[in-house]
């Protein structure tokens, strides 16, 4: 286990060669201004590497210690400067070619990061929105996924009606002790990621909303414990109303009245057994 243990040209399935021994992953770095307009970090590869002169994303092979994140957020700071510490990473886009696979790591950016060229890999770099992409000539690994990854970009967010699930996951004792089924479940939930139809990891932000005796449950990292000071309701409802029009929202529910509040708002909601199915 050695940097740049991964450098290495693979064979896939297909049939097609590949660079990196053990995968290889790339950054798709994504800001989203206050219209909600969709700007993505796009690298144009220098001429003398692999599909010179195409426009992909920055990326590379991963080394073996390495997870498809760590290899992308490394890889796009050696070749852009990117400062990984000014993303947020909400998914992970697989293929897999058979015995090798690229995986896009999705990262939103608060703001449209300065980069430059940090290597010979680079020949230029640039911020372009969604439209502006297909004017270019393209990877053709990029070509072929960017349909199906451009829509899992919107920032989205999970909110947890805490109550409901709690009382439909029914563990024994739980009523006795509110507080502490809450503070059981936000453990589980923070840090994991979801299933998503088509992200191989998904990373919503998650606001979990607690009430009555739950309130005392603290947040862990990565959600934010929104208290409800009377309904639990009204308070989900409330915190769907202050979504963007382009961000996606997951309510897990089953109380219906609840369901077609936030459905009438733009959300999309599933029950209580979508999330415990994966803890």
């Amino acid at each position: 286990m050695a940097a740049k243990d991964g450098d290495g040209w693979a064979e896939c399935a297909r049939g097609h060669r590949h660079w990196g021994v053990h995968g290889a992953s790339g950054l798709l770095a994504v800001h989203h201004d206050e219209r909600g307009t969709a700007r993505v970090l796009m690298q144009e590869r220098a001429v003398w590497s692999h599909h010179g002169g195409t426009w992909g994303l920055p990326g590379g092979a991963r080394d073996s210690h390495e997870d498809a994140v760590a290899g992308a957020l490394r890889e796009a700071h050696e070749e852009a400067t990117v400062d990984g510490a000014k993303l947020d990473v909400t998914g992970v886009y697989l293929d897999d070619h058979g015995g090798w696979t690229f995986e896009t790591v999705i990262a939103e950016a608060a703001e449209l990061l300065d980069v430059v060229p940090a290597n010979a890999e680079s020949s230029d770099l640039r911020w372009l929105t969604l439209d502006e992409i297909p004017e270019l000539k393209l990877h053709p690994g990029f070509a072929e996924t960017w349909g199906e990854v451009q829509l899992a970009l919107s920032p989205a967010t999970l909110v947890l009606d805490m109550a409901n699930i709690v009382g439909a996951r029914a563990e024994h004792g739980w009523w006795k002790d509110r507080a502490g089924a809450n503070a059981k479940l936000l453990r589980e939930v923070a840090g994991r990621s979801f299933r998503h139809p088509i992200l191989a990891r998904w990373h919503p932000k998650v606001v979990a909303v607690v009430e009555g005796a739950a309130r005392t449950a603290t947040a862990p990292d990565r959600v934010t414990v929104a208290q409800a000071v009377h309904s639990g309701d009204d308070t989900i409802v409330e915190v769907v109303r202050q979504a963007k029009p382009w961000e996606t929202v997951l309510v897990i529910t089953a109380d219906r009245g609840l369901r077609e509040r936030v459905t009438g708002l733009g959300a999309a909601v599933s029950g209580p057994r979508w999330l415990l199915d994966q803890l």
